[in-house]
């Protein structure tokens, strides 16, 4: 399979890469940079181990399920040099869409969230992604009833998956103009990992930037991002890490009294709660009769009785 060969032959160099950058930090520390810690690296090493074990899984799944829809469609699209990379952009804006869907749909961020959890940005951040990745396959469903090959949309997915691993540093800083606005670059990429409202749900895109720019969620770094999450899980149990929203979505499900507040609690935004009903809203403070000689208050319109 394109993919897993893909990441077997890149692992090496990804762990070269960290302990490049380890040297490189205890050589010369900067204070204003994320750094590592011994727990918050093992916390990514750990469940980045898991992960590969699991995406086998899904990604055998997934290449069934392309296989089936790429026999059903009558439409062919042959591998070549020419429409090779037009399959990678057509891949990477299938990519785009995962991503922000997944930041956007709390179900989804429930998977997607593991990767976010850290408060480090280092190489090994790069590899803290979730166990249960099966919804990402997806979103490139299209491919395989436009006729893209199956093996192609894997390949391609893995592409794309290692092309981001440079960008989990605070190392490099900004690149010139014309890369920054076209290509992901660790300055793009540190704007997507911040927690501050300004920076929150930017730069979604994989490969390229031009995605995020189309449909208006690119910010450009200015202030230090801070990493991690609104709300902090302060943990470093790798099944914790993996499993607290879905915990949260579990609790607000039990608490929830409406099936419309379920279904919200599923597929809304990540923190939606729902509003507070009529009778539990506080009412309003008691107004003090007029002075003698003064005029009445006025009445609001709203709050006049019918006549």
């Amino acid at each position: 399979m394109g993919h897993t060969t893909i990441l077997a032959f890149s692992t090496p160099l990804f762990v070269f890469l960290i302990i490049l950058e380890m040297v490189f930090y205890r050589l010369h520390p900067d204070e204003n940079a994320s750094g590592y810690t011994v727990r918050d690296t093992a916390t990514s090493v750990t469940i980045g181990l898991g992960s590969i074990v699991v995406d086998v899984v899904y990604k055998t799944a997934a290449l069934a399920v392309f296989v089936g829809l790429y026999e059903l469609t009558p439409l062919r699209i042959e591998v070549t040099w020419v429409t090779f990379p037009l399959i990678l952009l057509a891949q990477d804006f299938c990519y785009y869409w995962m991503h922000r869907e997944h930041h956007l749909v709390r179900i989804l961020w429930a998977s997607h969230v593991v990767h976010h959890s850290s408060r480090q940005y280092n190489f090994t951040t790069a590899g803290r992604l979730p166990w249960t990745g099966f919804t990402g396959p997806i979103f490139y469903i299209p491919l395989a009833l436009a006729g893209v090959p199956p093996q192609a949309i894997l390949l391609c997915s893995g592409i794309n998956l290692i092309s981001q691993f440079w960008l989990h540093t605070d190392r490099i800083g900004r690149l010139p103009r014309f890369i920054e606005g076209v290509f992901n670059t660790p300055s793009n990429h540190r704007v997507h990992h911040a927690s501050q409202g300004g920076y929150l749900d930017r730069n979604f895109g994989g490969i390229l930037m031009v995605w995020d720019r189309l449909f208006g969620t690119w910010a450009q770094e200015t202030e230090r991002p801070e990493y991690g999450l609104t709300k902090n899980i302060n943990t470093h149990n790798p099944l914790r890490v993996l499993s607290h929203e879905y915990a949260a979505i579990g609790r607000d499900l039990a608490r929830a009294t409406r099936w419309q507040d379920r279904v919200r609690h599923l597929v809304g935004r990540p923190g939606w709660q729902p509003a507070r009903t009529a009778d539990a809203q506080p009412l309003p403070p008691v107004q003090a009769p007029p002075v003698s000689g003064s005029p009445a208050p006025a009445v609001p319109a709203e709050a006049q009785p019918p006549a």
